[in-house]
C-alpha cells in the first residue's frame, strides 16, 4: 500500500492529462506544444540541474551503465524471439519491437525523485540520458529501410543527451551554480515533472491493436516484468547497492516511451500497435511499479 500511495500522486497526474485531452483541452497542437517544450526546455533543466549538482562518482558509475546496458540489450533480444507471437510483417514488428526496451524518461525521474529525492533524480536522469542514443540507435537501424538517415545528426542534438553531458561538464569543471541559476532551473525542473506527466497521459491512445494478441501480451510482459527480473540479477552480480541498485531496477520496470511513436509515425512504421502498447504498459505500470518498488 505505501507503495502504491508512493506511485498514486504521479500517475494521478497521466490520468488527469487524459481526461484533459479528451474532455476539456481536445486542441491536438497545444499538446504538441506542451511536449516540445517538456522535451526541448523544461526537462533539459532539470537534467542540466541535477547533473550540475551531483557527487558523481565515476568509478560507481560503470557498473550502473553496464548494468543499464544489459537491460537493454535483454530487452531487444527477447522482444525478437517473440517475433512468431506477432503474425506481423517486417516493418510493422520492428515498429512495435521498441516497446520492449524504449523507457519512459518523464515517469523515471519523477518516481526516483519521491523515493531518493535530487540524488535519485540525478542518477535516474544520468541513466536515461545515457541510455537514450542506443535506445535511438536500436530503433532506427531497425526501421531504416523505410526510414530516413540521419541518425548521428539526431542524436548529437537530442536535447536529454546535451543536458546529461553538459550537466556532467558543468559538474567535472568544479564550479558552482549560483544561486539565482539554481532557483531558475529548479522552477523548471518542477514545471518538467507535471506537464511531462500530464502530457504522457494526452498521448494515450487505444484502436485496433493488429497482429495476434499473444504478441502483445509478450511485449508487455518482456517490459514491466523480465526486464525489471534481468535489472535485479545483473545489478546484484555487478555489486550495485543502494540507490544505484533501485535505480536500475526502476529504469528497467519503466513503461514504454511515447517517443516510439513519434518514430513509428515517421519513419512510416506501425503507429497505432506501438500506440496501443506504449498505452497498456503505461496504465499496467501502476501494478507493476508498486511491485517492485515494495521489493525493493
Amino acid at each position: 500500500m505505501q507503495s502504491l500511495l508512493l506511485l498514486l500522486p504521479d500517475f494521478s497526474l497521466i490520468v488527469l492529462g487524459a481526461l484533459l485531452r479528451r474532455q476539456l483541452v481536445t486542441d491536438a497542437a497545444f499538446w504538441t506544444g506542451v511536449e516540445k517544450l517538456v522535451y526541448f526546455i523544461l526537462f533539459p533543466a532539470l537534467l542540466f540541474a541535477a547533473m550540475a549538482t551531483a557527487e558523481v562518482d565515476a568509478g560507481g558509475a560503470l557498473p550502473l551503465f553496464v548494468a543499464g546496458l544489459s537491460v537493454m540489450a535483454s530487452g531487444f533480444i527477447l522482444g525478437w524471439i517473440g517475433r512468431p507471437l506477432t503474425g506481423l510483417d517486417a516493418m510493422a514488428f520492428a515498429s512495435r519491437l521498441q516497446c520492449a526496451y524504449r523507457f519512459n524518461t518523464y515517469i523515471g525521474i519523477a518516481v526516483a525523485g519521491k523515493l531518493h529525492g535530487a540524488a535519485g533524480v540525478a542518477l535516474m536522469g544520468g541513466l536515461c540520458g545515457a541510455m537514450v542514443p542506443f535506445a535511438n540507435i536500436m530503433a532506427v537501424g531497425m526501421m531504416a529501410r523505410h526510414g530516413q538517415g540521419g541518425i548521428v545528426r539526431e542524436l548529437v542534438r537530442n536535447p536529454l543527451v546535451i543536458a546529461t553531458i553538459a550537466g556532467m561538464a558543468f559538474n567535472m569543471s568544479g564550479l558552482d551554480l549560483a544561486a539565482p541559476v539554481q532557483f531558475f532551473l529548479k522552477r523548471l525542473g518542477d514545471a518538467a515533472v507535471a506537464l511531462g506527466l500530464l502530457a504522457v497521459g494526452a498521448a494515450l491512445r487505444w484502436g485496433k491493436v493488429g497482429g495476434r494478441w499473444a504478441g502483445s501480451a509478450w511485449f508487455v510482459s518482456v517490459k514491466l516484468l523480465l526486464l525489471p527480473a534481468i535489472a535485479w540479477i545483473a545489478g546484484r552480480a555487478l555489486g550495485l547497492e543502494g540507490i544505484a541498485f533501485d535505480t536500475i531496477v526502476l529504469f528497467a520496470a519503466l513503461p514504454s516511451a511515447s517517443s516510439a511513436y513519434i518514430l513509428a509515425m515517421r519513419m512510416g512504421g506501425d503507429g497505432p500497435g506501438v500506440a496501443w502498447l506504449i498505452s497498456a504498459t503505461t496504465l499496467l505500470a501502476v501494478l507493476s511499479l508498486t511491485f517492485w518498488l515494495q521489493l525493493l
